[in-house]
Parts: C-alpha cells; sequence; structure tokens
C-alpha cells in the first residue's frame, strides 16, 4: 500500500493474484490531501477457486450500440417496488429514479436506538481516511438509515456484454442489499436503483490504461476519471445525482482479468474526486465492480467495496507478506469470497448498528467484570466488551456462532480480537487472536474460506491473555430446545474479563 497526495481514499476489493500490471497508478487530484491506496499481493483462493430526486424528464438514454438501441433487457424495467433495490418504471418508460425518503425509520428495527460510538471505548483515530476509529472524518456515507445508490452498468467496443443489463444487476441484487440488512439488524436500508442500459465506452478497454492500483486523476486522459467521465455525461441528463450517496459502476465481466488471477474492483471515497455532474454535485463514493468473484456469495464484493464508503479499512495485509489474513473469514474487509460472514462486531459499532447498551465498555484498571455476549447471529442483547489498552488500541471480545451470516462459524465460542486505530488499512489494523493455533481449523467444506481461523474462538474454560488483559470463557448457553451445550445453537456465553493495573 503506497500513501499519495489527495483528499481522495482508494480502496480495493481483496486481490487473488501476484501480478500486478505496470499501468499508470499516480497522480493528484486537484484538491489535494491524502489518497489511501490499495496494491497488494496475495495468495491465490484454494485450487477449485481457480477453474430522488426523481429524473428530469428528457428522454436521453444511455450510449447506443451502433444499431442505435441501447443495451437492455425486455421490459427495459427496474426491479419492483417493495424489494429495496429499485423502482417501478411503466413499460418503455425512461427509468425514472425516485429514491425513497430517509426520514422513515428501516424496516425490521430492534432494540434501543442506535448511536455511533462515544465514551472512554471510543477510540480515536491518527491515520487519514478510513480507519479502526471510532469517528468516520466527513466525507464517507452514514450506514444508518436508507441508503441510495445509483448503480450503472459499462462496457466496451470491444469488449461487449453478453448478457443482458438485468442478468449482471441480479448477481447483487437484491443480494447485497439483504446482507446489509440483515448485519445491521435492519438499521441500514440499503435501496439500489439501476439503468438497465448497457453504457458503452468510447474507446477500447485497453485505451483506459485500467489495472489494479489505477488513479482517479483528473489531469489523465485514461484511468478511472476518464471512464467515470464518460459515465457522468451519459447519464447526466436524465439521472439527478443529488439524490443518491453512493455510485456503483458494474463493469461487464467480460472485461479485465477473471478475479481468480487479479482482481480489479476498487472504492473511491471519504472525498469529491474532481468531477461534477450538471446538477452541480461532486461525484463521489464511487465503487467499481470488475469481473465476478468466486465462491456461493459472490455478490458480497459489492458490500465489501460499499463498506469502503462507509469508512471500514481494508483488514488484509496489502505487503505481500505469506499469510495475507489476520481476520480470515470472520469479517468481509478480509476475505469476501466463499460462503457468507458477518461484519465484526466492532464495524458494527462503529457504524452506528449496536446502540449503546450492547457494547459493555472495560476501562477500569484493575477491574475484574463478568459479561454475557450474545452471538451476533442472534439479534439483542450484548454485543462487544471493549477493552482499551492505550489511546489507540483494544481488545475486542464477541461471541460468534453459525448463523445465516456465519455459516463458517464451526466452533461457536468467544472471539478475541486486537483493533489498533493507527495503524493503516491495508497494514493489519484489527488481528484475530487464534485460540487454536496449531490447529488446521474446523471448516474445510469450501476450499474458498481462510480454514486455519475458523477455529479461533474460545471455548469453556479457555482464556485468551495479552498486555494484561484476560479473558475467560466462564460457559455458554445453548438455544432453548437444544441438545447440547457444545453444538452450534449457543446464542450466549459469559465471559470474566481482568484488567492490568495501573502503575
Amino acid at each position: 500500500m503506497r500513501q499519495i497526495p489527495s483528499a481522495l481514499l482508494v480502496t480495493t476489493a481483496l486481490a487473488v493474484a501476484l501480478v500486478v500490471p505496470a499501468f499508470e497508478t499516480t497522480g493528484s487530484r486537484s484538491d489535494g490531501g491524502d489518497r489511501h491506496g490499495d496494491s497488494r499481493t496475495a495468495t491465490s483462493p484454494p485450487s477449485d477457486a481457480r477453474r430522488g430526486a426523481a429524473l428530469r424528464g428528457r428522454g436521453d438514454a444511455p450510449h447506443e450500440d451502433g444499431d442505435g438501441h441501447g443495451h437492455e433487457d425486455g421490459d427495459g424495467r427496474g426491479p419492483k417496488d417493495g424489494d429495496g433495490d429499485g423502482i417501478r418504471r411503466a413499460p418503455g418508460a425512461v427509468a425514472r429514479h425516485r429514491p425513497a425518503s430517509s426520514s422513515s425509520p428501516p424496516p425490521g428495527t430492534r432494540g434501543a436506538v442506535p448511536a455511533l460510538p462515544a465514551g472512554p471505548c471510543a477510540l480515536p483515530g491518527s491515520v487519514t481516511g478510513a480507519s479502526e476509529a471510532a469517528a468516520t472524518p466527513p466525507g464517507f456515507v452514514r450506514p444508518t438509515g436508507r441508503v441510495r445508490a445509483l448503480t450503472v452498468l459499462i462496457d466496451f467496443p470491444d469488449v461487449r456484454a453478453g448478457i443482458s443489463p438485468r442478468e449482471r444487476y441480479s448477481e447483487f441484487f437484491p443480494a447485497a442489499t439483504r446482507f446489509f440488512r440483515g448485519s445491521s439488524y435492519g438499521r441500514l436500508d440499503y435501496r439500489s436503483t439501476p439503468v438497465l442500459k448497457w453504457i458503452r465506452m468510447s474507446r477500447p478497454l485497453a485505451s483506459y490504461r485500467v489495472g489494479r492500483g489505477t488513479s482517479f486523476n483528473p489531469a489523465s486522459k485514461s484511468g478511472y476519471y476518464a471512464l467515470a467521465k464518460e459515465i457522468v455525461h451519459a447519464v447526466d441528463r436524465p439521472v439527478d445525482f443529488r439524490a443518491y450517496d453512493l455510485v456503483n459502476v458494474l463493469v461487464t465481466p467480460q472485461a479485465g482479468p477473471p478475479a481468480t488471477e487479479n482482481v480489479w474492483s476498487v472504492t473511491f471515497s471519504g472525498g469529491p474526486l474532481g468531477l461534477k455532474t450538471g446538477d452541480g454535485t461532486h461525484l463521489k463514493n464511487v465503487s467499481f465492480i470488475w469481473s465476478r468473484q468466486t465462491g456461493p456469495s459472490a455478490y458480497r464484493v459489492l458490500n465489501h467495496e460499499n463498506a469502503h464508503s462507509f469508512g471500514l479499512p481494508d483488514l488484509y495485509f496489502t505487503d505481500g507478506r505469506a499469510d495475507p489474513h489476520p481476520v480470515g473469514h470472520w469479517d468481509p474487509m478480509d476475505v469476501d469470497w466463499g460462503p457468507e460472514n458477518d461484519f465484526l462486531g466492532w464495524h458494527k459499532w462503529k457504524l452506528g448498528w449496536l446502540a449503546p447498551d450492547q457494547v459493555d465498555c472495560v476501562h477500569r484498571s484493575g477491574s475484574v467484570t463478568t459479561h454475557r455476549l450474545t452471538a451476533a447471529a442472534v439479534p439483542g442483547g450484548t454485543k462487544i466488551a471493549v477493552v482499551p489498552v492505550s489511546k489507540h488500541r483494544a481488545y475486542v471480545v464477541e461471541a460468534r456462532r453459525a448463523g445465516p451470516l456465519d455459516p463458517t462459524a464451526c466452533r461457536p465460542g468467544v472471539l478475541v480480537y486486537r483493533v489498533a486505530t493507527d495503524v493503516p488499512s491495508g497494514k493489519g489494523p484489527v488481528r484475530v487472536s487464534d485460540a487454536t493455533p496449531k490447529s488446521a481449523g474446523c471448516f474445510h467444506k469450501d476450499p474458498n474460506v481462510h480454514a486455519g481461523l475458523t477455529d479461533a474462538t474460545y471455548r469453556p474454560g479457555q482464556t485468551f491473555r495479552a498486555d494484561g488483559v484476560s479473558v475467560r470463557v466462564l460457559e455458554d448457553r445453548p438455544t432453548v430446545g437444544s441438545t447440547g451445550s457444545t453444538g452450534s445453537t449457543a446464542d450466549t456465553f459469559r465471559v470474566r474479563i481482568t484488567t492490568p493495573r495501573q502503575h
């Protein structure tokens, strides 16, 4: 990972190859600041993975094909109202993007009203842009209530889409929306409004010189600025960009290398990109999704990328080390391929998905406290206990067991990890403590899973110790009616936390 002057945060989906093309990777934006780039090399996946305002009423269509017709599917309509992914349109009508008001609470919200992290355990940060700090800087998207995404699709004259716009769109929606709804306990109501036409870029793919690490440089005639400029031109008249919080660009999957060789998906977030739309909006928080990820939940590359717009950093290492996964399948900001994986409790707190009474702050020195933690898969209850050990470091304790978003949690128990708010994205800001460091893991059903950490949780009778902190798992409590206390049905775990005395 490199630091390049710019006010722009750039983050990418998980890389799965050692090859980084020698394309343009530098450049500064017109408005200055810091750019957070990701140029990680990593090991490949396992062997089998290698096989709003309304439209303003004008009839301008996106870039048309040579025969005078824009690419679209049969009826030209977006998703139906009510699925949280778009709007109903009359047959043959120009899309009318009407994102719903953000004033209504999201459906399914339970418990106390969530709030952004506060108090002695809400650690400050010391790095620019996305980080594990409790506070997220201005310019990112606040991921609570209704978040409105504009989703467009592009192809190239030499790499034309071989599928309909609706087919490509359906690879991500409504699944990505359901994932955010489930992980946030209904507190994020994510709405995507699609422009169901293939927007044809004006030049062949290679002429844009896009590769892993390519910049968004307004001074360049290639790269992501050039792509975004054409996209905005194609939809600027019918689309009011003021109605949307972020933009998704779904590239035809035939363009670029397969995701098993090199991942190009990238997000530019946290500040204006140096490009204005016709309505005076500064383009920002834009995700480009290339190729296809591997595994049964491949749509989550979009959740990963959008989470960068929410202020979350990459958890995997970007320096090419042999084992780049310090968190593994416990959070999609490390591994976003293969089966589902839920967000860490610290991230849910940072994003405002937990109510204040769902977080236990253990900040008094020399204390011995007992906590009952409810598994992430179960709504309600205390979700995390946070033990700060310095201004920028804390240990977080949470319960995990198998559930709809955690099918790989084959060893139900207590997950303990260190959070460092002064460590940049891609440098290991979160590290999971492995309760069984010599084990090969317990989930081997899917080779896309980083198996070694799947049994990282601590079971009753085990104790975590570091920096004078100890976490002793006392007991688990299974769901009523389960046949035993060691199966994946355990909903809560009781832990005793001891903090060091200050000298």
